[in-house]
């Protein structure tokens, strides 16, 4: 299938052969997502792995009591626990677990932590299921993933699968989205204890603080189109289209459809903003100030160093961000029925069930 490259300033009709691609893996997950294939452990149940940011969790012990009485008590074998530290945020702990077998791997901790995992499962056999414990969680709150412990235990234990895309950036990946300018300042400019107090709006007050920095000026080329030049203060890579608070920035952005949607913020005044701002929660026509693209291969350059970030956590600034997209490389524990395109299908029902299961895995 050809790349495309789609200026735009507001939501779009699904092409057909979009649609029949986003149909074909619906298809594919469906029949693959049925039953879990992989070996199991030695008493019948899938083997697993804890990767854990200890400075996340508010008591380790209780997590861990939890965790391993609510596996054995569906005669699982007791998880590897590994933890994560500030050299490695996960990626050499989960490399460690799929060496050592496991069929399933445990990312619990913020944003950092599933990223860091993720790098480690792209392209393996071995499924990610999350546990969040941070304040941003980027990725379940686009997928609709319970920020429920039980919940998320509990969509392990029944085996629904999700083959997900990832993008690559350097020897990095994201799950959710890239990003360069306005939205790395945010984050670099907003408190850990803020955010640890207040959650998500504590963003709002790092983006403040950004409102009337200048713009950067771009050269942005897509797969093997001409590159078109913007003055912008934000590109946002995305694999899937949400931000912080349930703001939905590209309404078309799916983590299956083998695409990234890349989106162009060009605002120059506070007025600006503010008609962003609105637009994007109202969700009704065009977004100004806003232009989104379509391709597999995109790179970013800006004629001075910026700040970046993938799935909410910082890296190191640059003047170029290049992404490309790896389809179905990484496999996600979801709420059944695993072939729903909504993957909050089940959620909320499988948190009760999840409860049930940990009340009386600590009953026995």
């Amino acid at each position: 299938m050809a790349a495309r490259l789609k200026p735009d300033c507001g939501t779009r009709n699904v092409s057909p052969r979009r649609l029949a691609a986003r149909l074909t893996l619906l298809h594919t997950d469906a029949v693959n997502a049925g039953a879990d294939r992989r070996p199991t452990g030695a008493d019948g149940g899938l083997r697993t792995a804890v990767v854990v940011n200890p400075v996340k969790v508010t008591d380790f012990d209780e997590l861990r009591r939890t965790v391993d009485d609510t596996l054995a008590a569906v005669g699982w074998p007791e998880p590897i626990w590994y933890e994560t530290t500030p050299e490695d945020p996960g990626r050499g702990q989960t490399e460690e677990a799929v060496k050592a077998g496991v069929d399933v791997v445990f990312a619990c901790g913020g944003d950092g932590t599933v990223m860091s995992c993720v790098s480690g499962l792209v392209g393996t056999e071995v499924a990610l299921a999350v546990l969040p414990q941070g304040t941003g969680n980027l990725l379940a709150a686009n997928l609709g993933l319970s920020n429920d412990l039980a919940a998320g235990l509990q969509v392990v234990i029944e085996r629904g699968r999700r083959r997900l895309d990832v993008g690559a950036v350097e020897e990095h990946h994201f799950v959710v989205m890239a990003g360069m300018g306005f939205d790395a300042q945010m984050l670099d400019s907003t408190s850990e204890t803020t955010k640890a107090r207040i959650g998500w709006p504590a963003y709002l007050m790092g983006a403040a603080k950004h409102l009337r920095d200048r713009p950067m000026r771009l050269s942005i080329t897509i797969d093997d189109k001409p590159p078109v030049r913007r003055r912008a203060r934000s590109v946002l890579i995305a694999n899937v289209g949400r931000l912080q608070g349930g703001v939905t920035l590209l309404t078309e952005a799916e983590p299956d459809d083998g695409w990234l949607d890349v989106a162009v913020l060009t605002p120059r005044t506070l007025g600006h903003w503010a008609a962003l701002a609105w637009a994007l929660a109202r969700r009704r026509g065009s977004v100004p100030r806003m232009e989104v693209f379509q391709g597999r291969r995109i790179e970013i350059t800006s004629n001075r160093s910026q700040p970046r970030e993938l799935d909410g956590d910082l890296i190191e600034p640059g003047r170029s961000l290049l992404a490309e997209i790896k389809p179905a490389s990484l496999w996600l524990c979801v709420p059944q029925p695993a072939e729903a395109p909504d993957l909050s299908v089940d959620a909320e029902s499988a948190a009760q069930r999840g409860e049930r299961l940990i009340e009386e895995a600590r009953r026995e």
